[in-house]
Formats: structure tokens, C-alpha cells, sequence
């Protein structure tokens, strides 16, 4: 016994010096790498300084008639590779060229390439940072494992799937000799009518800080090793309040209130800084007037002072042209690269041309308008962030070295987290799971496509070349003619989409044989949603699903035939012109590859669902709301004489989504009845699987503010999930935290307050009050 105590204690200690070790090492490293950094920025000219903030696409150096095409199969333009990297000195290159996926091979020899020359033929030999977006998957490389657009990732609240799909990403990143990815996308999905709301983790604060904390640790590591050949530095975008203008479209005009940028939009960043994110990348719009690019306060005195982020602040696509040709904020080129760099940028994706950038800035320093120390503050977190990469050392990875690149390990890994996200919004008289040997009719525009399982940032910017990349994976009918025996499953489209010059269209493909069909069906399976689409292609002015999917719906239903109504779409398109003639709903987001097989396994009952919305679905295109909304807007309909149908009325409420079991929740219990400040109150709540089949259950705490001062508070605000599973008849203990900056709130002045008072918490159909007391 006292043997094995001995031994007990010695590996403990020897646990504890390896920890000190690999804290010493890391110090030390960055200790390292500071001094290389200083060392090296004192050789530099202003030249090579400005060249280090540039940033350019890789058709700029590429062969082709001009800088926006490249010649195909793509090589590198001597003349331009030396014109930008040896005489402007350039520190990074992004994106594919001719908007198309690469493999690991040609991503290797491209960037060894330009390596090569950067490290070879400059004076300092400084490499090269090259970024690419990797929101799902690494999007432009062929063969790569594609998850859940972020979107679905959010649904499965699960953490732990998140942090592997970026693990998986940073993995398939590196695999392509690429360091930098653009992700996770931080901005707070709370506008259905948004383009990009499918690129978020949601319309909650705290879901999305959860998530992004997970996937910046998934990008670099635990503890930000991005030296580590598997990790990639993560950008973290775009900071801030991006995704709610008022129009609902992208790139235009927002009015966001202090207290209500630091209450919903700020929360997450800090988070990802926190976390230890690398690169922060800006917000392409205006706030209250004032394009964000030249937001002193918001860049420089809030994310890199109050905040402390010491990382790399990156431009979005153009964005400091954009401040003159765009938002007249300036008068030409110069005065836009004046106010963006002083307002606090480090790097410009200037995009195409870099020269004006690089001149104007060179010009802008010598004239004392842009200060010396303001260049060596960007050019000195560029430089940190290249040392931490370790591309002074290894500038390239080899493909080589990366065997499980696109395997069936990571491949399961993308079919779990889809499968998770999924989520079951009804179920009339348990129609769900479907018994075997039916007769299923599958029809609908996205019943057929690869392309809408993924949506964009996949092979291309627009998703428009995934059916030429991703033709081995199943879409939804194949995969249930595979499962449910063809002779179980037949196709007819019914509805169409087609591209129509530089928009999509719908049209009628089969449509009175869809309906007649159906006839000879014992249950149709309705696949219905959206085309891809991200950034300003995206925008829309209707938010109703469409005028032809609607007709699909209401003629199929009127059969009389069971209807399952599959969503696949990147936003909530509203439905309730057909929705209650449905007898089941699923929303499947945008799944990506394997989306296909993982509702076919939902449908027939291998995988129970267990996705939860990470938004609040709408009813009304006129009546958008979070599910953190003011109390005033969910008065009684029997109020007064007044009629409230307006109100709070949504489709599907945040966080629903129903199973093929049932759970029951015990009463919460918890450790007081009362926090105190500086105190921890341990919430606990039974949970037990009532029903005949294994299930997930995402247990949501929600907390409410009885009493505020001044800012009336919200309805509930979500402070905690833990994703369980349960076999039939177990029961599981579900356990959180909660103290007291959990229940502050920003008040008019931009302080975050925890007042004295009551308050409740929410645990499904369980309630229980506290007080709080200083």
C-alpha cells in the first residue's frame, strides 16, 4: 500500500515538471521569438515594413491574361511573383486561383514556390503568410473532409464535435502547406434575412462564444502551438456586429447601441481572444455612420486596448478601397490607406492591386501622416505570427506527411457531427421513423444536389462547383435508395433550380408527375430550401420560400398522403403558408457530404435526432425576433382589446428539437437558495430516458432577470448546455455553474452590473428561483 502510494505521488510529480516543462518551453519560445522579432524589424527598411501589410490573391502572381484569371492548369508568373514578392516585398498570399479547389500536391508546389522566392531573393528573407477560408472543411482543396456548415455544427451543441471538425480542418489545412485559415465566423447570426447567417453559430451570445472557443482551440491547439505542424492559426471574423444591418443584406449600413454591441456582439470575441486566437479579421460594414475599417474606437482602443488582443487585426476582401470608392469616407486611395492604418489594421487584403496600397502607405509615413510606430506595431504582430508558425524553419509542410488527409477516420467524424445536427421540428402521430418496406416518393429541388448539401465556401466561393468535386458522396436520394432499397424510393424532382445569367432560378421539372406520383406512395419525403449562395449574391428580399416550392408543398399535401418535409437550406425561409399541412419537419442546414446518408439514417430510425435550432425559426417575415427578445414583445394575446398576434409568435422556438424517445426532467435542485458575490451556485437536474430507444439530450439552463434597472431585461438569456446520452429507463445528474457575471448585464453607461434581486432558471419544463445578493 505505501509502495503504491509512493509511486502514486511520484508520477504525480513527475506529471507535474513535465506540465513546468512544456510551460518553460513555451515561454521560452515565446520569449524567442519576441527577440527575433525586434531583431529582424530593425533591419527592415519602410519599404519592406509596408510590403509585410499587403496581401494579395493568388491570381495577382499567377499566368493568365490578367490579375483576376489565371490560365489553366495553373503556374506562377515569374514576372509577377518577383515583381510582388522581391520588388513590393508582399507578406502574404490567399485564396485559390480561378476560384477552384487544388490538391495537396498543387498546393504544395505552388507555395514551395513562392517560398522559395520570397526566402531566397529578398534581402531578410522573410516568408510568406498564406491564408485560405476553411469555415467547414478546408474549402479549396480537392479531397478534403467537409463537416456541417458552422451553422449545423451549432445545432448538435455539442462541443466536442466542433473542436474535432476544426482539428480535422486544421489537419487537411496544413495537408495543403497552408498555415492560416479564415475561421470560425463569430458574428452573431440573429437576422434570418442575413446572407451568411448559415457561416454562424447562431443568434446566442453564449452558444456562439462556447462554439468559437471550441473551434479556435480545434484551429491551433490547446495551447495555441501553431508551430505544431497539424495546427493552423485561427481569424476570428468579423469583428463587429457584421451580421444585422438594417436592411438584412450584406455590406450595408447597421445601428447597433453601445449597450447592445457589448451585450450580444463583443461577448464572443473576447471569448475567442481569450481563447488565444492568432488573427482577427474586420467587418466589411458601418456602424452607426462609420465604416468599421476606419473605427479607431473599435479597433484600437476596444480590441486592442481594452480587450488586449496583441494578434494580427486583417482587412476583409478590399474593404480599405472601400472607404473611398464605396463609402466616400475618403477622398481617394491614400486618404483611405491613411484612415484604415491609423485607425488600427495591420495587414490589408488589398486583393488584386497592391501597389497603390504599398505606395501610397511608403508616401503617407515619409508626409509624417501615418507614424512610424504605427508601422512597427502591424509589421511586428505580422512577424510574431510567422515565428510562432515556425515558417522561418519550415515554411512548408508536405503533403506527404499527412496520411490520414480525407479518410475514413475523418470521414466518420464529418457523418457524426451531421447526423447530430439534424434536427426533428415535428412529428405527427410519430410518423418518424419510417417503417421498413415503405413506399417513399422523394421530390423537391434539393433532393438531388450535392451542391445545396454543402452550400458555398465548398470547391469554390459560390458552391457551384461541388457536384464536379464531391460526385462520390450521396445526396439525399441516393442514400435512402441505398438504405431503403431502390425498389423502395422513387424520384421525380417536381421542382427545378437553374442558373439564369448571374441569378437562380426556379422551374417546374415534373411537377403535375410529382403530384400524381405521390398517389402511388405511402409517405413523400419533401426536400425543400435553398440554393448556395454566401456574401452579396446571397441577398434577398423575400423571405418566404419560394413561390414554385410552395405550390410543390400545398398540391402534395392536398393528396392526402403523409408529407415529410425536409429543410435544406442556409436560413430560416418561412413556411407557414404550407407548415401545418405537414405531418413532419426536419431542418437539416447545410450538412455538407455526408449529409445525404445522415438523414436517410434519421428517416429509417438508425440515428435518433438529437439537433436543437441555434436560432429562433420565424412565422412572418415581418415579425423577426431572437429568443432573448423584451418581455414587451410577448404581452397576452387576451390583453387588453387589442390584437397581439404581431408578438412574439415564431415557427419553431431556439433550441427545439424533438427525438424518438422522450426525457423527463426531475425538479432543480440547487446548493442555496440565494448567490452571493464571489460565491458559486451548483444548479443540478436529474435527467432520465423515458422512452424504448437510446437518445441524446442537450440539457439548455436558461436564466431570467426578474427586475433590472433602466435596460429592461430579456426574456431568458441561455448560460450553460451538456449534451448526454441515455439508454432507455437510465438516468443522468446534470451539473452547472453559475456566479455572478453569468447574470450581468450592460447597462446604459457600457458597464457590465450583476444587481441585487431575484431571478429564475429554466431547465425545459422546470423552474426555480433565486436571489442574488452582493
Amino acid at each position: 500500500m505505501l509502495f503504491c502510494l509512493y509511486l502514486n505521488m511520484k508520477l504525480k510529480r513527475n506529471i507535474l515538471l513535465l506540465g513546468l516543462a512544456c510551460c518553460l518551453l513555451s515561454a521560452n519560445a515565446q520569449t524567442g521569438n519576441s527577440a527575433k522579432v525586434e531583431a529582424l524589424l530593425k533591419k527592415m527598411t519602410l519599404e519592406e515594413k509596408v510590403g509585410q501589410m499587403a496581401q494579395v490573391t493568388l491570381d495577382v502572381i499567377g499566368k493568365g491574361k490578367d490579375r483576376f484569371t489565371s490560365d489553366e492548369p495553373f503556374s506562377l508568373d515569374e514576372k509577377a511573383v518577383e515583381k510582388a514578392l522581391v520588388q513590393y516585398k508582399l507578406g502574404s498570399v490567399l485564396n485559390t486561383s480561378n476560384n477552384r479547389a487544388r490538391t495537396p500536391q498543387v498546393w504544395y508546389e505552388i507555395i514551395s514556390q513562392i517560398q522559395q522566392v520570397a526566402m531566397k531573393k529578398t534581402k531578410n528573407g522573410i516568408p510568406v503568410l498564406y491564408g485560405i477560408d476553411a469555415i467547414h472543411g478546408e474549402t479549396y482543396t480537392a479531397g478534403a473532409t467537409m463537416f456541417p456548415q458552422q451553422i449545423g455544427q451549432a445545432a448538435t451543441f455539442n462541443r466536442e464535435a466542433v473542436r474535432k471538425g476544426a482539428e480535422i480542418s486544421a489537419y487537411e489545412t496544413r495537408a495543403s502547406s497552408i498555415p492560416w485559415a479564415f475561421s470560425p465566423l463569430l458574428d452573431l447570426g440573429a437576422d434570418p434575412r442575413f446572407p451568411r447567417q448559415w457561416e454562424s453559430f447562431g443568434e446566442d451570445p453564449y452558444l456562439v462564444s462556447q462554439m468559437g472557443i471550441q473551434a479556435v482551440k480545434g484551429l491551433e491547439g490547446e495551447k495555441n502551438d501553431v508551430a505544431n505542424p497539424y495546427h493552423v492559426a485561427s481569424s476570428v471574423k468579423h469583428f463587429l456586429g457584421y451580421q444585422v444591418p438594417v436592411s438584412g443584406k450584406d455590406r450595408t449600413p447597421a445601428f447597433i447601441s453601445d449597450q447592445a454591441l457589448r451585450e450580444y456582439h463583443l461577448p464572443q470575441f473576447k471569448a475567442a481572444i481569450d481563447a488565444g486566437a492568432k488573427t482577427i479579421m474586420i467587418n466589411s460594414g458601418i456602424i452607426n455612420g462609420v465604416p468599421v475599417h476606419a473605427n479607431y474606437n473599435l479597433l484600437t482602443k476596444l480590441l486592442k486596448e481594452e480587450l488586449g488582443f496583441k494578434g494580427l487585426a486583417v482587412t476583409d476582401w478590399g474593404d480599405i478601397e472601400n472607404l473611398y470608392q464605396r463609402d466616400h469616407v475618403a477622398k481617394d486611395n491614400k486618404d483611405a490607406v491613411r484612415i484604415a492604418i491609423n485607425a488600427g489594421i495591420d495587414m490589408s487584403m488589398v486583393a488584386y492591386n497592391y501597389e497603390p496600397f504599398c505606395d501610397d502607405l511608403i508616401a503617407l509615413v515619409k508626409e509624417g501622416k501615418v507614424k512610424m510606430e504605427r508601422i512597427d506595431d502591424a509589421v511586428r504582430r505580422i512577424l510574431r505570427l510567422k515565428y510562432d508558425l515556425d515558417l522561418f524553419n519550415k515554411p512548408t509542410t508536405n503533403p506527404k506527411d499527412y496520411p490520414k488527409f480525407g479518410s475514413k477516420e475523418f470521414e466518420l467524424a464529418a457523418y457524426h457531427t451531421a447526423a447530430e445536427s439534424i434536427t426533428l421540428l415535428k412529428n405527427t402521430d410519430n410518423v418518424l421513423p419510417l417503417a421498413s418496406g415503405v413506399k417513399i416518393l422523394v421530390t423537391g429541388p434539393n433532393a438531388n444536389s450535392m451542391r445545396t448539401l454543402n452550400g458555398a465556401w465548398t470547391y469554390s466561393w459560390q458552391g457551384e462547383k461541388v457536384e464536379e468535386f464531391a460526385g462520390q458522396y450521396n445526396t439525399i436520394v441516393e442514400a435512402l435508395q441505398q438504405k431503403a432499397g431502390k425498389q423502395n424510393v422513387t424520384f421525380i424532382p417536381g421542382v427545378s433550380y437553374k442558373m439564369d445569367g448571374k441569378y437562380f432560378e426556379e422551374y417546374a421539372d415534373q411537377l403535375e408527375e410529382a403530384v400524381t406520383a405521390a398517389s402511388n406512395a405511402d409517405v413523400v419525403v419533401l426536400c425543400l430550401g435553398e440554393n448556395s449562395y454566401t456574401e452579396t449574391p446571397g441577398n434577398l428580399s423575400d423571405l418566404y420560400l419560394s413561390d414554385l416550392q410552395t405550390t410543390l408543398a400545398q398540391r402534395l399535401a392536398a393528396t392526402g398522403k403523409k408529407i415529410i418535409l425536409v429543410l435544406n437550406e442556409g436560413r430560416p425561409r418561412i413556411i407557414s403558408k404550407f407548415e401545418k399541412q405537414m405531418t413532419a419537419v426536419l431542418q437539416t442546414y447545410l450538412p455538407g457530404n455526408f449529409g445525404g446518408d445522415a438523414l436517410a439514417d434519421v428517416l429509417l430510425g438508425k440515428v435518433n435526432p438529437s439537433g436543437r435550432l441555434p436560432y429562433t425559426y420565424p412565422q412572418f417575415p415581418n415579425a423577426l425576433f431572437t429568443y432573448y427578445h423584451k418581455p414587451s414583445e410577448s404581452r397576452s394575446v387576451t390583453e387588453g382589446v387589442y390584437n397581439y398576434d404581431a408578438d412574439y409568435n415564431p415557427q419553431y422556438v431556439f433550441g427545439q428539437g424533438l427525438s424518438y424517445t422522450t426525457f423527463k426532467y426531475s425538479p432543480v435542485r440547487l446548493s442555496s437558495a440565494s448567490l452571493k458575490s464571489g460565491e458559486i451556485l451548483t444548479v443540478t437536474v436529474d435527467v432520465t430516458n423515458t422512452g424504448k430507444v437510446a437518445g441524446k439530450e442537450s440539457v439548455l439552463l436558461f436564466t431570467t432577470d426578474l427586475v433590472a434597472t433602466l435596460v429592461s431585461p430579456d426574456v431568458k438569456r441561455l448560460r450553460g448546455f451538456e449534451k448526454i446520452g441515455l439508454e432507455p429507463g437510465e438516468t443522468k445528474s446534470v451539473t452547472f455553474k453559475i456566479n455572478r457575471d453569468d447574470l450581468g448585464f450592460i447597462n446604459p453607461e457600457g458597464k457590465k452590473v450583476t444587481e441585487d434581486g431575484e431571478f429564475s432558471i429554466q431547465l425545459a419544463d422546470q423552474n426555480i428561483k433565486f436571489n442574488f445578493i452582493k
